[in-house]
């Protein structure tokens, strides 16, 4: 033992001394570290743990027809944010935030894993538009899970059924995948944005910007003050050229079948309406679509998300006779080409089929009567005369084979077939065989209905082509890109009297001796080009049964326009499997008499200018035009119109399934035009023709008896009546 008089070692003293100036050497460290060394790191944790980041999602903005009516709008609805700034460990609660949100927990894992690389200000959208129980959930839990939070959000309304699905498109979710693509390189996750349609076009100018709030937070995540408030910035409406009416009519002419319909204005290019079935339904995309429902969406054979106006390409049929006949006249030859129709006609060895090949003949045809009895065998002649260069030269002018333009995503431009064309794709010539072919629109060409409304209403307006487009171009900002050329025009030199010759030739389609009788609208300037067109050759054809040959009908097309002559609308149909081209006239027509009756019915301010009677249904106005003929050029005839005012029609206030709060348009805020006297209902109607007759099951239709006689037009320029008005004598 030790006594007490010993005492401790000087060595084991001086351990201990050192020992405990290494503690205070570690701790003085310490303290150096925390309040000097890393201050702002740890000033910056302190921060974070009483303030919240929370964003506030600009609304997109709303979409509107060209007379103001809502076509999209937006709803309220929760999303839920996973606040990645909290210093909570994300891992360990996801299995009770996947319970309470019901998301499987191995897809909420992988997307934290995904997001690892993301900084961790930016919040994760976990869900959208959530239902009440979830919302319960989530205020129920603040305290237990911080990091959680809801935002309002503002989503797309889209009309039902697929109303105007291929204009308008879709929005979605930014992905953590689409980050690494260059074109949304600029956006963070949960950004919406366009996908298809004008929402991807203009998508600029619908996406409003983001704004933000930093609120102060207690120790339970509860909110209990506002640091900072930046506003979002809602995104800017955008008018499109769509006219309401117009759309609901063109959508209730295809009644569902498959094919499209495009009504374009060919003055200025402004698409008025456009329909493309199958479709989809935008509002699945407005929120989050699943995988199945995609997935069904992509291998549906009738090809729903296709927006067949300009991304079907297609052989046009008998449609592509009228660009036939605008080179062969231009070229100064259809004008003497006269042939007999035996059914057909042979072509170096081969037998080329005229539709009317069994049934009958067209006997004598020159080019008026080709056109309108849309006789193969003529136009057989034609292209062989022609040659496939100066076809391709008259296609290529009037826009075939090119893209048109149009403010839509993913058009394609089609195919006109060449010599060069031939070289260059497939390294083997031209042979002349081929030609034949071409000129009724079959072998190699394919166009879109777009491209055949752009087309034809450019050879009926005097050679005018103009670049379509569903939207105006004076609600851009300056330098806009997209809006740089929706202006321009192309003029196309035509003859006068080779544009006279066409124009009235496509206005007997529609009457008694044309293949589309059943189209025929009385009071109305009415003309156009029927067409069918194979999908299969007939040599394939005929190697098979009935029950195959069933699976591969011919396409029917139309091109009609109102009045014959510088129209103000041309509408395109194509019934895939349609069969044939009369049963498109009538879906076109049925669009042609709704734009004629809007412009009849339309309230305008001449009412109250003719001093009408209070509580009258008629107002009167007075009409002038030019009916002259070879020997009387100067001939005109004057008339008294009504226009009714009674206003019974109820306006179309917002497109189908919206629910817009837009008021109709109050007649007085309505532009004065001069449309009163264009379409306006005569006093008195000329006695009626006799009735169309029934056409034939084969792809146009028999040959009917031959037109009377054509008289020469004068070598000046006419005024041809407008499309609605009825004309007394009117020679058509």
């Amino acid at each position: 033992m030790f006594g007490r008089d010993e005492k401790v070692s000087q060595l084991r003293l001086t351990a201990v001394q050192y020992l405990l100036l290494g503690v205070f050497l570690v701790l003085a460290f310490g303290l150096w570290r925390l309040q000097v060394a890393r201050s702002d790191y740890y000033s910056s944790l302190a921060e974070q743990n009483r303030i919240k980041q929370v964003p506030i999602l600009a609304p997109r903005g709303k979409i509107l027809d060209r007379e103001g009516r809502i076509i999209v709008d937006n709803y309220p609805s929760f999303s839920v944010l996973l606040l990645r700034d909290q210093n909570r460990n994300l891992q360990a609660d996801a299995d009770k935030i996947a319970a309470g949100l019901h998301i499987p927990p191995d897809e909420l894992r992988a997307r934290l894993k995904r997001m690892a690389a993301v900084p961790g200000y930016q919040p994760l959208f976990l869900k959208d538009d959530i239902t009440p129980d979830e919302l319960a959930f989530i205020e129920s839990h603040k305290a237990e899970l911080p990091e959680l939070d809801t935002i309002t959000v503002h989503r797309r309304l889209y009309p039902r059924n697929g109303f105007m699905a291929h204009i308008i498109g879709y929005v979605g979710q930014v992905s953590e995948d689409m980050l690494t693509q260059p074109q949304w390189e600029l956006y963070n996750p949960g950004d919406i944005v366009g996908m298809s349609g004008v929402e991807q076009y203009y998508n600029d100018i619908l996406m409003g910007k983001n704004g933000s709030r930093q609120v102060l937070v207690n120790s339970r995540g509860k909110e209990v003050g506002t640091l900072s408030d930046v506003a979002a910035v809602p995104g800017k409406q955008l008018k499109l050229t769509i006219d309401l009416d117009m759309q609901i009519a063109a959508e209730e002419a295809l009644e569902g079948r498959p094919g499209a319909i495009v009504a374009m204005d060919p003055r200025n290019g402004e698409i008025l309406a456009m329909v493309s079935r199958p479709a989809f339904d935008p509002n699945e995309f407005a929120v989050r679509i699943t995988r199945d429902e995609w997935n069904k969406l992509v291998t549906d054979p009738g090809k729903p998300l296709l927006n067949k106006a300009i991304q079907a390409q297609l052989a046009p049929g008998s449609v592509f006779k009228v660009i036939m006949a605008t080179a062969g006249l231009q070229e100064g030859i259809a004008q003497n080409l006269v042939i007999t129709c035996g059914g057909g006609k042979t072509f170096y060895g081969r037998f080329f089929k005229c539709w009317i090949g069994g049934h009958g003949s067209h006997g004598t045809v020159g080019i008026s009567k080709a056109i309108f009895q849309s006789c193969d065998s003529y136009f057989y002649t034609l292209a062989e005369k022609l040659g496939i260069s100066r076809i391709a030269k008259y296609a290529t002018m009037l826009g075939l084979g090119q893209k048109s333009g149009i403010d839509l995503p993913q058009e394609v431009s089609g195919v006109m077939p060449s010599e060069e064309w031939k070289i260059k794709n497939f390294k083997q010539k031209w042979y002349a065989g081929e030609t034949i072919s071409v000129g009724i629109g079959q072998g190699a060409v394919a166009t879109t209905p777009i491209q055949i409304a752009r087309a034809v209403g450019a050879v009926t307006s005097d050679g005018v082509l103009v670049r379509p487009h569903v939207a105006f171009p004076d609600q851009f900002p300056p330098g806009f890109k997209q809006a740089a050329s929706y202006n321009d025009q192309v003029k196309i030199p035509l003859d006068q009297e080779n544009w006279m010759t066409i124009t009235d030739a496509l206005a007997l389609v529609v009457s008694p001796v044309g293949t589309a009788p059943s189209a025929r609208l009385p009071g109305i300037d009415f003309a156009g080009k029927t067409g069918s067109a194979q999908t299969i050759s007939n040599q394939l054809k005929a190697k098979m049964g009935s029950s195959e040959k069933s699976k591969f009908k011919d396409n029917g097309w139309f091109v009609g326009v109102t009045p014959r002559r510088n129209p103000e609308i041309v509408v395109t149909v194509l019934l895939e499997e349609g069969e044939h081209g009369y049963y498109a006239a009538r879906a076109a027509a049925q669009v042609i008499k709704a734009y004629v009756e809007k412009q009849r019915n339309r309230q305008t301010q001449v009412a109250k200018a003719s001093g009408a009677a209070s509580g009258s249904k008629q107002a009167e106005v007075a009409a002038v035009w030019h009916e002259g003929g070879a020997k009387t050029p100067d001939k005109m005839q004057a008339g008294r119109f009504t226009v009714p005012v009674d206003g019974k029609t109820k306006p179309v206030t917002s497109a189908p399934g919206v629910g817009g709060t837009g008021k109709p348009i109050r007649p007085a805020d309505l532009e004065t035009t001069e449309s009163h006297v264009e379409m306006a209902h005569p006093e008195t109607e000329p006695p009626a023709e006799s009735q169309p007759t029934t056409p034939a099951t084969n792809p146009e239709q028999q040959a009917p008896p031959a037109p009377p006689p054509r008289t020469k037009k004068p070598a000046a320029q006419p005024t041809i009546a407008p499309a609605a008005a009825v004309v007394p004598r009117r020679q058509p």
